[in-house]
């Protein structure tokens, strides 16, 4: 399919409508499930509108050379799938088509594929602030000391990573200075897109001076400043996720909201995500994730002797 979407120039004359022609299959197509019965009847239906948008274009594309090698294409992947050139064709009406940019459709894309009773997607929330409070994806809050660079996020679309410093010499309590965010590059809808924050510096574009990834028309990746300085929001669409950045007092705090099954999508090697897993045991500040109370001025002691605590980088993190 590849060679069908984008052989030799892309850039079109305005009258020629072969990208759209291209932008109806791929919408089509993207999310058909290639193990249901009706897998090859419906990519057959696909190809018969592609093929009937190419002939209603015939004579202003004359000379188009992405129009001819999509014509080929065309023809070629008939001959591999057995596709009759006569027979019903796939629907281009705007509520069916999808845009594979935008996860919120995902649903709807599925049940015109024929996935029956398509449960909507569940949604999980995760949030780091305070000195530091976690509340992970499971809604497990946790009082931990973490101290330097972690991982919050790690999965095949984002990465998340929080670095901590003491709120006072000597305290077991940190909050965070620094937060690095990495928005992978994901198909067609985004390339990849660094966001970085520190205390006083909380910028309302990416690292390379961005403020969007993706089309220029349909963004689907957006950074919006919602209070100068204080408050940034990220919209993914293309992965249904929400990033919050906020700076209060000298702090920074960070909350995100992500489909379940994009979360779990990582692999074994990147289980270290404190909003999936929590805390390391050795990191909590006690058994029920609360700080100790002072009493006359003192902290209460924990139980076990105190230990020197270690300075953690992602690097120690990792390994940890």
């Amino acid at each position: 399919v590849p060679s069908v979407l984008c052989l030799g120039d892309c850039q079109l004359q305005t009258s020629c409508r072969i990208q759209k022609c291209t932008t109806d299959f791929v919408s089509l197509t993207s999310y058909l499930n290639s193990a249901l019965e009706s897998f090859d009847s419906e990519f057959c239906k696909a190809l018969r509108a592609y093929s009937a948008c190419t002939y209603r274009n015939s004579k202003v594309c004359r000379g188009n050379l992405v129009y001819h090698s999509a014509v080929l294409g065309i023809s070629d992947l008939m001959s591999q799938r057995n596709c009759s050139k006569d027979g019903p064709t796939s629907s281009t009406n705007p509520e069916l088509t999808h845009d594979p940019c935008n996860y919120s459709g995902h649903t709807e894309a599925r049940k015109h594929q024929g996935v029956e009773k398509t449960p909507p997607p569940t949604y999980l929330f995760c949030g780091l602030f305070g000195d530091p409070h976690l509340r992970t994806f499971k809604d497990h809050f946790q009082t931990c000391k973490v101290e330097g660079a972690w991982p919050l996020i790690d999965n095949n679309y984002l990465s998340v990573q929080v670095t901590n410093v003491p709120v006072v010499p000597g305290s077991s309590a940190t909050a965070t200075n620094k937060i690095t965010i990495i928005f992978k590059s994901y198909r067609d809808c985004t390339d990849q897109k660094v966001y970085q924050a520190v205390t006083d510096d909380l910028p309302a574009a990416f690292v390379d001076g961005t403020t969007s990834g993706g089309d220029g028309n349909t963004k689907s990746l957006q950074i919006v400043e919602k209070v100068s300085g204080k408050y940034v929001e990220m919209h993914a669409r293309y992965i249904g996720t929400t990033v919050y950045v906020r700076q209060l007092g000298h702090y920074l705090t960070l909350a995100i909201r992500m489909p379940q099954e994009l979360v779990m999508a990582y692999e074994e090697s990147q289980d270290l995500q404190l909003c999936v897993n929590g805390c390391p045991s050795s990191e909590r500040i006690d058994d029920s994730g609360h700080l100790p109370l002072p009493v006359m001025g003192q902290l209460l002691p924990q139980s076990g002797a105190a230990h020197p605590r270690s300075v953690y980088t992602l690097e120690t993190a990792t390994t940890k």
